[in-house]
């Protein structure tokens, strides 16, 4: 059969994604399954278990990115990988990351319907904590694949309960022995619903993803002091709290001065001694910034550090501000654009071009290899949350466009031809 008439399994990729949504499924139809539990490794497993009988070979790296290979005629050249993460937020959706995942599998399942080799290898990867819910920074593995964050920060990293990353890679059985960097990669893309509502909106069943906003992540902590509620007068009072509600909405205001391609954004605020009768004397907040224009993204960094901390001053605080992670904006490679609009073409969807405003393993991988990105639409828009939802037509136009994108860069011999 030509090339050009191979077309995935719909229902075998809806199928795969039902039973991987059973494990962590929480009451509103989504899932809870965050990096390093057991659900997580539950979610591996399965993904390991289904690579396997497909006859991928699995390779682990140190901090547990998972790696399906299938072998292309010729195992010399560098394979080209696709992927996305099976780790979720707290109130997650169902496709979110495990959509790529599944969708990179799916792609090798058909393969096989067909009897079809590629030159090059295919692999399927498993990025670890792409969310960062649980170990903040998110992307951390990723990162670490590219040489963005060294091995030995991210296993350090620490969730709310004080276990390290490198711990609970160990306890779930999923810390490798192959080294995280060096990989020759010739080509990334990755599919994704698209966490916003333009593609529905527009009627347009596949995002052309060009860039990614550039992104920064802080952690903030305001001290003051915590005194009595009823005794200590009003000005009196080094209220943390009241800081950093006067945070949030300068936060808010950043966002707003740089519209409408900027976000700002508190998404965690960790109250002490969160007493009903006690004036806070301590509050951690989270900050996350976006903008696809780098120099506007560092004059929202300004912004809300200078603001910051003239609000601590006024009241009397102590303000610390910690970047964790930093983003540059993306512009993805022309070939893999080219791969993705060829492929949609080929299989007769519409399209529109775009930037993603959220981050994703594909901006790391960027660093270090040639890569794109694939959107689908996503219901109202709504992702990182349980009502998430995508049509099952969307599911499979996606895994198309991804196969045959990949099938252009998985046959290109060693010098591009």
């Amino acid at each position: 059969m030509a090339e050009r008439n191979i077309r995935i399994d719909g229902g075998r990729l809806w199928h795969s994604l039902m039973e991987m949504a059973k494990i962590g499924a929480t009451e509103k139809g989504g899932v809870k399954r965050l990096a390093l539990t057991q659900v997580d490794k539950e979610g591996r497993d399965l993904f390991v278990r289904w690579c396997k009988e497909a006859g991928c070979t699995i390779r682990i790296d140190k901090v547990g990115n998972i790696f399906a290979h299938r072998a292309g005629r010729n195992g010399n050249l560098a394979p080209v990988i696709t992927g996305s993460h099976l780790d979720s937020q707290p109130t997650g959706g169902k496709f979110d990351g495990a959509y790529g995942v599944l969708a990179g599998l799916e792609v090798l399942r058909t393969l096989n319907d067909f009897d079809y080799q590629t030159e090059r290898p295919l692999e399927v990867a498993v990025w670890t904590n792409e969310e960062g819910s649980r170990f903040a920074p998110g992307m951390i593995a990723s990162g670490a694949f590219a040489g963005v964050f060294d091995l030995d920060f991210a296993l350090s990293l620490k969730d709310p309960e004080g276990k390290s990353f490198g711990d609970e890679l160990e306890r779930i059985g999923y810390a490798g022995n192959s080294e995280v960097t060096g990989h020759d990669v010739h080509a990334y893309i990755e599919v994704h619903i698209e966490q916003g509502p333009i593609l529905e909106a527009e009627d347009k069943t596949i995002g052309i993803v060009t860039d990614a906003q550039g992104q920064r992540w802080y952690e903030v902590v305001l001290e003051g002091v915590e005194s009595h509620a009823g005794p200590t007068p009003m000005d009196s009072r080094h209220d943390a709290l009241l800081g950093a509600g006067r945070v949030v909405d300068l936060v808010n205001r950043v966002g707003l001065d740089h519209a409408p391609l900027a976000c700002a954004t508190v998404g965690m605020l960790e109250v002490y001694p969160n007493s009903r009768n006690v004036i806070p004397g301590r509050v951690f907040l989270t900050v996350d910034l976006r903008h696809p224009d780098d120099e506007v993204l560092a004059q929202m960094d300004r912004k809300m550090r200078h603001g910051a901390a003239a609000i601590a001053e006024n009241i009397g605080l102590a303000c610390e501000i910690e970047q964790i992670s930093y983003c540059r904006p993306v512009r993805f490679e022309d070939s893999c654009i080219k791969a993705v609009r060829n492929a949609a073409e080929k299989c007769g969807y519409s399209t529109r071009d775009m930037v993603s405003g959220a981050g994703h393993d594909a901006c790391h991988l960027a660093a270090v290899a040639p890569t794109s990105m694939i959107f689908i639409p996503c219901i109202d828009g709504i992702s990182h949350n349980e009502i998430e939802d995508a049509k099952p037509e969307w599911i499979t136009a996606g895994a198309n466009i991804l196969l045959h994108a990949l099938l252009e860069k998985a046959n290109q011999t060693a010098d591009g031809a």
